[in-house]
């Protein structure tokens, strides 16, 4: 399971396109500081932005898009304030994860086989 980001894949494909931070704002119609933000996770383009981005790097929007969980996370957000005991099984899991009792991998197998049976 890799750990990268957004941010981090825009990187790694601008940088192997051997375009500069700048360029590609040119390119795509948005501020270099924007690009930035986006590349370092305090921002993240609207889906036009991010069509213009893919379209310029040559790469499918969606291998973009599955790295971008915000409306998951906001999601649980919603899932866990209104059920108290959801938030402890999900703080459980996460501590879990921190020190390596279970991996992301094995947590995503077992509630697969959950939601089978």
């Amino acid at each position: 399971m890799s750990n990268k980001n957004l941010g981090d894949l825009l990187r790694d494909l601008r940088q192997a396109a051997n375009l500069s931070l700048r360029e590609l704002a040119k390119f795509v119609d948005v501020s270099a500081p924007f690009l930035s933000d986006v590349e370092l996770g305090r921002r993240y383009p609207s889906d036009e932005v991010l069509g213009r981005v893919a379209k310029t790097l040559r790469v499918p929007i969606e291998r973009f898009k599955e790295l971008d969980h915000r409306e998951a996370v906001s999601d649980l957000k919603k899932l866990i304030t209104a059920n108290p005991s959801l938030g402890l099984a999900f703080r459980t899991a996460v501590d879990d994860i921190k020190v390596g009792k279970i991996t992301a991998a094995q947590l995503a197998d077992a509630l697969k086989r959950t939601k089978r049976h």
